[in-house]
């Protein structure tokens, strides 16, 4: 699972590690606590008139299928199991069709003690300062409180694929997000592989990361708290 991760990079961060195009209006603000239903960025891109065009845009965090007759079904779709994705009504036409990739530099995992409690881990690359690529949906979904012309029309959503977690990360969580290294990323933003066999083989061939867990504190388990001290690691003597 990936409930809560962190972008703390701007868009000029962002452009630069995936090669964008062309970006929305107005800036981004880091986040040490990201959380489902809130603005995420993602990259995408679009063949337009035989050229391959990248562009970085916002998304409302829970992906809405275009035929949900409610919004808030998006809270449910936050993630996507990337072993069935291609397969499931609410997934599968934005696997072949809207692919993305959500950037980041890590996330929150908590793992469960034997006492009840949990302890929450923050993972990232093997280069802290590396933004990260998870694999992404997006999806467009019509408000039909709106008229056909209304700017808000469309409500943007996405969601993260997860994957079963490996050996080295397992002990924490048994799930974790499909990272796409940056040698994969064109191809799995390539939006001429349209069919849904080929996707899934494509999901199942990327590599397992080398990611670096670190205990932190609780206060990350709060969408009120945000910053840069959520990500510091607790001391030894304090660490359960």
């Amino acid at each position: 699972m990936c409930g809560r991760f962190v972008i703390a990079g701007n868009k000029a961060a962002i452009r630069d590690a995936f090669s964008v195009d062309e970006t929305y209006e107005g800036e981004l603000e880091p986040s040490w606590n990201v959380a489902p239903m809130q603005g995420i960025p993602f990259v995408s891109e679009q063949l337009r008139e035989g050229e391959l065009v990248r562009r970085l845009e916002i998304a409302r965090w829970g992906l809405v299928p275009v035929w949900s007759k409610d919004p808030k079904a998006g809270a449910r779709m936050i993630n996507a199991r990337s072993e069935t994705v291609t397969e499931k009504p609410s997934f599968r036409t934005a696997a072949a069709k809207r692919r993305a990739l959500i950037p980041a530099n890590g996330y929150y995992e908590w793992q469960k003690n034997d006492d009840g409690t949990k302890t929450p881990h923050y993972l990232h690359g093997e280069d802290e300062d590396q933004l990260l690529g998870f694999a992404g949906l997006y999806e467009f979904w019509p408000d039909p409180t709106k008229p056909e012309d209304a700017e808000d029309k469309w409500l943007v959503t996405a969601t993260i694929l997860t994957r079963a977690a490996h050996d080295a990360l397992g002990h924490i969580h048994e799930r974790m997000p499909v990272i796409v290294p940056a040698e994969l990323q064109d191809q799995w933003l390539d939006p001429t592989m349209t069919e849904r066999d080929q996707v899934q083989r494509f999901i199942d061939t990327i590599p397992e990361p080398n990611l670096v867990p670190r205990i932190v504190g609780i206060e990350v388990g709060s969408v009120r708290n945000n910053g840069p001290e959520l990500i510091a690691p607790v001391p030894e003597d304090q660490a359960s």
